[in-house]
């Protein structure tokens, strides 16, 4: 009998310990629905896999001075060649890395080096903000100000062929989209969903945020929200984006993968939150990468399109080796090894906007090789017109087409 109840003893201990870790890491907000997730519908022919690295790109993090930003942005330029030109896609591209830069950081010296390295076919540039107690006049201002400084001065972000409108993806500071933390600091905007949308907003990137608590019950999904300005963190659900669908609400949210952890477990018993976060203390390993393809994050109805979006804060000197060296050297190996035999798996290094593009496209209803559609409804920037890759593409009635994938189905 008091083996039992001091069976019972340790069973409750170990319970409330577990209840506890839980909410530390504020996992009650979405682990039903990662337990409740249903297996991804399973493709017929190869799977067409869309990696999409995107940066919380911010030189000036920690208050540093002007010398130490010029040399984190100078390391990046330098390395991210070397690093980038090693690899190739299915379609010649080599990887493509998606700078959200911050406003409130802007200096005309970091974005000139910045726009050169996209202008030689090694990414975009985006919008990323930071803002705490705004107000709508405050943020469509800085909005504006900021996508017409980036488009005039350096050659970023598209204008919409039918509107003339300035389009750009965004990820908000401190995870707080929507007004989404539950102490309301870091945005103060309850239609903030409106508003990116009235503004030229195309998709948001900014989730997963988990172990945040703006992290929303609707994960590894791409979906539509509808913003209720009356209450916070209106994107907690919505619609998915359906192949043969229409887009509704407000805002498209394009998130990461997001789940559990079982190869890398705190006691070794613990698993960590795996969400899609790339630093020096959580590498991009096989294990992982392995992952975010098994949550085949997908356009409802079209399963041999799937997209893997990573995030990182690129600037910290103690993540640089680990973004710029030989963990991301290996981690676009593993891709190309094991994700772009032309059989199983078609590999695409996609920017933020092409992601955008192709989802769209699968929401049309299209098929076949996902690269024909990087330009589907949004062109590139002016300042990549004479990317080198955009030599090896051709356009047919609008639509560009890799050589050597064109026919390629599935």
């Amino acid at each position: 009998m008091i083996a039992i109840l001091f069976l019972l003893l340790i069973l409750l201990l170990a319970t409330a310990v577990l209840v506890k870790g839980v909410r530390a890491r504020h996992m009650q907000i979405w682990l039903g629905s990662y337990l409740r997730r249903r297996p991804p519908a399973p493709a017929s022919g190869p799977v067409h896999v869309m990696f999409c690295f995107v940066d919380h790109f911010e030189p000036a993090w920690g208050k540093v001075d002007l010398e130490t930003q010029r040399a984190r942005v100078d390391r990046w330029c330098k390395d991210y060649r070397v690093l980038a030109s090693a690899h190739r896609d299915a379609d010649g591209r080599p990887p493509q890395h998606s700078f959200f830069y911050p406003e409130e950081e802007y200096l005309e010296e970091h974005l000139d080096k910045i726009a050169a390295l996209c202008a030689e076919g090694y990414g975009e540039i985006e919008i990323h903000l930071h803002h705490d107690n705004d107000n709508e006049d405050n943020f469509r201002t800085t909005i504006t100000r900021f996508n017409e400084l980036l488009h005039e001065r350096h050659g970023a972000l598209p204008r919409d062929p039918r509107t003339g409108e300035l389009r750009f993806g965004f990820i908000h500071g401190n995870w707080c989209l929507d007004n989404s933390r539950p102490d309301g600091r870091w945005c103060g905007l309850n239609n903030e969903l409106i508003l990116l949308r009235e503004l030229g907003c195309y998709a948001d990137f900014t989730l997963p945020s988990a172990p945040s608590d703006t992290q929303t019950r609707t994960i590894n999904a791409i979906y539509y929200a509808t913003d209720d300005p009356r209450r916070p963190k209106s994107h907690d659900v919505g619609v998915a984006v359906k192949a043969g669908g229409k887009p509704t609400g407000d805002l498209m949210i394009v998130q990461g993968p997001l789940g559990l952890n079982w190869h890398r477990r705190r006691f070794g018993l613990v698993p960590r939150i795996e969400n899609a976060d790339i630093r020096r203390s959580c590498p991009p390993d096989a294990e992982r990468i392995d992952a975010w393809i098994r949550t085949a994050i997908q356009v409802e109805g079209q399963p041999n399109w799937i997209f893997v979006k990573i995030h990182t804060h690129g600037t910290q000197e103690r993540d640089m080796d680990t973004l710029l060296g030989e963990p991301a050297h290996a981690m676009y190996e593993h891709l190309e090894r094991h994700y772009n035999d032309g059989n199983h798996h078609v590999l695409h290094y996609v920017t933020a906007r092409e992601l955008y593009n192709i989802v769209k496209a699968a929401e049309a209803g299209h098929s076949g090789n996902p690269s024909r559609y990087r330009d589907y409804e949004l062109p590139p920037p002016p300042g990549l017109a004479n990317a080198p890759w955009r030599r090896n593409t051709q356009d047919r009635h609008g639509i560009k087409a890799a050589a050597g994938w064109a026919d390629l189905e599935g």
